[in-house]
């Protein structure tokens, strides 16, 4: 149905397209009849921080970034939710447009930058989530800084978040690797990340013991870093018992779309902002693959960025992840793809036995 639907969808501006398919599926949703246009994948149950995931596959954060849309997305069938990235306050991100289609290489640029409602608007939505307040779902929430934060005091921004949402998260992501916040990808830089890790995993214990659970931290990175730099930053992950490492986001490189038609290239591929989809899928998997090797084991990989076929998604397993996350391949191929890859990585695990 999808295919049918995407030339639609793809004569609206990209950020129109998003907001209509996203009340599409709500109504849906609401009106019962999503098992009717979309099959369920099947269960194919993990343990990765010490979370269940009824499925490795998993919705990664962006597309709903106020949780606005959490129980009509968790109906088709991820098993897992990101929601946000959130900031403390509310902020409109940067001037639109500010996102962009390159059809022929399957690929997105964005500038979103962070635009979001606040804390506060995220967490009565999820309050009123059938899916995130149901034990046993998991429910990840990425955070983030507003940009008028300086760069130095961006801890208190994260701790701020941490605090607002360690009640209703089954993880916290925490997302220093955006490029369009201003300065956000120093924070992966060694003593500034150090620095942040430390205030995080004390805080993390003291909401454990307020609340009574440990919610596990994830930690969100740039596929723009050199071998020394995942290095660094393994080591880091490793000396402040991080329980979880997502690689990647979206890339300031524009390798991958040289190939595009001039007069498409000028247009769209020169546009400043992350770019995603297949042009992103080696380099993240590069990293997924390099972390692997630094970690040996001790920290899992959620494995995002490029994830177009059930073949991508194997192959990030195969470099070292645990889960897979999907944004910019739902846009290209529709839920469709949540089935490809749970399907896929479920016959590499049986296969394997």
């Amino acid at each position: 149905m999808y295919s049918m639907l995407r030339p639609l969808l793809f004569s609206l501006a990209p950020e129109t397209a998003h907001h209509l398919t996203l009340s599409t599926l709500q109504a849906a949703h609401r009106m019962g009849v999503l098992p009717l246009l979309h099959q369920h994948p099947q269960n194919n149950p993990r343990t990765v921080m010490g979370l269940i995931f009824p499925n490795p596959v998993g919705l990664a954060a962006g597309l709903d970034k106020n949780g606005k849309y959490i129980d009509a997305l968790a109906a088709l069938g991820f098993g897992f939710i990101e929601i946000g990235s959130v900031t403390p306050r509310a902020q409109p991100g940067n001037p639109q447009p500010r996102m962009f289609r390159l059809t022929q290489a399957q690929a997105i640029i964005n500038r979103m930058g962070f635009n979001n409602r606040g804390l506060d608007a995220l967490i009565r939505n999820v309050q009123h989530s059938r899916f995130a307040t149901t034990p046993g779902n998991v429910l990840g929430i990425n955070i983030g800084k507003n940009f008028d934060t300086p760069i130095e005091n961006a801890a208190n921004d994260y701790l701020l978040g941490l605090r607002a949402v360690y009640a209703y998260a089954s993880y916290v992501a925490i997302n220093i690797s955006s490029p369009n916040t201003k300065g956000l990808r120093q924070l992966q830089g060694s003593s500034q990340l150090d620095d942040l890790l430390t205030k995080l995993k004390i805080e993390q214990q003291k909401l454990t013991d307020q609340h009574g659970k440990y919610v596990p931290l994830a930690l969100k990175i740039a596929p723009d870093l050199d071998g020394e730099q995942i290095i660094e930053i393994a080591t880091l992950l490793l000396r402040h018992q991080i329980d979880g490492v997502i690689a990647t986001n979206t890339t300031v490189s524009r390798t991958g779309i040289e190939h595009l038609p001039q007069y498409i290239v000028p247009l769209w591929g020169t546009e400043a902002g992350g770019l995603s989809g297949a042009p992103l899928r080696e380099k993240s998997t590069a990293v997924i693959r390099q972390l692997a090797a630094a970690l040996q084991g001790a920290i899992p990989i959620i494995g995002v960025g490029g994830i177009m076929s059930g073949e991508d998604a194997v192959k990030k397993i195969n470099a070292g992840a645990s889960l897979v996350q999907l944004y910019s391949g739902l846009v290209y191929r529709g839920t469709e793809l949540i089935i490809e890859c749970t399907d896929a990585i479920a016959a590499v695990k049986t296969a394997a036995r």
